[in-house]
């Protein structure tokens, strides 16, 4: 009955963090509706949902100046909901109703997360931090984004995955058929965070980090050829959807493009660069001015997330959310706060002793109206130069 009762809270405070983010535009006298629709990167998705990648169509409908090549970037998970959708509303109606669908999945998928593996000392009260912070997270969810349906099969597919093992209890491997069940499960969340977005690949070699570190631990390296079957190949196998996916999109590029790697060939669209920490770099695009000292305590937030899960010895955790901070010092791009935000719910994991406390509430209540303004801000101004609304519609 609790959960339930939770649940229904958490979908009610997911439409009333919305609604706040959209009712300045909703009310104002100008029409401004059109700025949530123009947010990035959300015309470009509506670009995909009409042309599903087709460039001439998009160079003959389309007048937004990235070139037709670009947007294989985006991957078609997200823009495949929004079609969907577009059978009972207008593109770009669906595009805001998919985005908050896909919110309130994401946070019902991480409160249940948080009560069945006992993650958290009070799931429902993280559960509503995850919806009013970082404020990144609040704006991307306000407009139209991949990233509540990308964390959303992140939080799935660990579901079914933590699921698996925790039945298992201190053998790596079961014969029991619902164990096999939630290991595909997790492979089939897991294909959907690949066809969201490209980080979804992380998700897969978290997985296999783990799966070797339990085989490695159990059977203190004595490995036999059967073992490693068992221990680590049999339970691989439905985790190979993930990847499985992402060739399933190069396939469909090949289709619709002619260029099976048009995601590779879709212009200055690839911020991982080596050595890392090139955020602080001059001469790169995607960078903005010099004023990223913000960047800097963004990698402090990440790494003691990763420190504290470890610490709690949520191996399973560190596995996936170490490889994704470890991935994010590579990132030479001004939105690092975007990119980083599938860590976050394993950071309010990680803090969850301190976000508990009196003091970090009566912080946040403090900061609530800047989280908001910055909301705001934010919208009103990261917007496309689209000037006719009609190929969209």
């Amino acid at each position: 009955m609790r959960i339930k009762k939770d649940l229904l809270l958490l979908i009610i405070a997911a439409l009333l963090v919305n609604l706040a983010i959209w009712l300045p535009s909703l009310i104002s006298p100008n029409n401004e509706v059109y700025t949530l629709f123009k947010n990035y990167d959300g015309p470009n998705y509506l670009v995909i949902v009409k042309s599903w990648y087709n460039k001439a169509f998009i160079a003959s409908h389309f007048s937004l100046p990235t070139p037709p090549e670009y947007y294989p970037a985006h991957l078609p998970g997200y823009p495949l909901t929004i079609s969907w959708l577009n059978l009972f509303f207008k593109g770009p109606t669906a595009m805001l109703i998919s985005t908050l669908l896909a919110t309130i999945l994401a946070v019902q998928a991480f409160y249940l997360f948080l009560y069945k593996f006992k993650l958290s000392e009070n799931p429902f009260w993280l559960s509503l931090v995850f919806l009013i912070f970082p404020a990144r997270w609040v704006t991307v969810k306000a407009v139209g984004s991949p990233e509540p349906l990308f964390i959303f099969a992140i939080l799935a597919s660990f579901y079914f995955f933590k699921s698996a093992f925790d039945q298992v209890a201190n053998n790596l491997w079961s014969k029991k058929k619902n164990v096999m069940l939630d290991l595909i499960l997790a492979g089939i969340f897991g294909a959907l965070a690949q066809i969201t977005k490209s980080p979804g690949i992380l998700l897969f070699a978290g997985y296999e980090i783990y799966l070797i570190y339990k085989l490695f631990k159990e059977k203190n390296g004595k490995l036999e050829i059967k073992e490693i079957f068992h221990n680590f190949i049999k339970p691989t196998l439905p985790l190979l959807l993930i990847p499985l996916s992402a060739l399933a999109v190069f396939v469909f590029y090949k289709l619709r493009t002619g260029d099976f790697l048009a995601y590779f060939h879709s212009g200055d669209n690839f911020h991982l660069v080596f050595p890392p920490f090139q955020s602080f770099a001059q001469n790169r695009s995607w960078l903005g001015d010099f004023w990223r000292e913000d960047m800097v305590w963004q990698y402090l937030i990440g790494a003691l997330a990763v420190i504290f899960l470890y610490k709690q010895k949520l191996y399973d955790l560190v596995s996936f959310a170490g490889i994704f901070f470890g991935v994010t010092l590579f990132i030479a791009h001004r939105d690092l706060a975007r990119y980083s935000l599938p860590l976050v719910p394993f950071a309010l994991i990680a803090f969850d002793k301190f976000i508990q406390k009196k003091e970090f509430k009566i912080a946040l209540l403090i900061i609530l109206p800047a989280i908001y303004l910055f909301a705001i801000n934010f919208i009103s101004h990261n917007t496309a130069p689209v000037a006719d609304w009609a190929p969209y519609l």
